[in-house]
């Protein structure tokens, strides 16, 4: 699941930093982060090294940041306009 998590990371933010991709990104985001912490969890108990997925969390955690940052910038734009 960490390796799950970190791809899915990686492609969240490749994604999320093109403009109207972003809500499509959301979704393999959010999944991300819940892949990493259930793998985190489960490997802390397991006393497992947890490396992947906490790369995974951060990756996907900054996926949602610069896709929540997009989204406020379009809303903002379209107010403007």
């Amino acid at each position: 699941m960490g390796v799950a998590s970190l791809v899915l990371g990686i492609v969240s933010i490749v994604f999320g930093f093109v403009p109207f991709c972003g809500a499509i990104a959301l979704i393999p985001a959010i999944i991300g982060l819940i892949l990493g912490i259930v793998d985190a969890v489960k490997k802390s108990k397991a006393q497992e090294p947890k490396g992947m997925a906490i790369a995974g969390i951060v990756l996907s955690a900054i996926a949602i940041v610069i896709i929540c940052w997009w989204v406020f910038v379009v809303i903002a734009t379209a107010a403007t306009a």
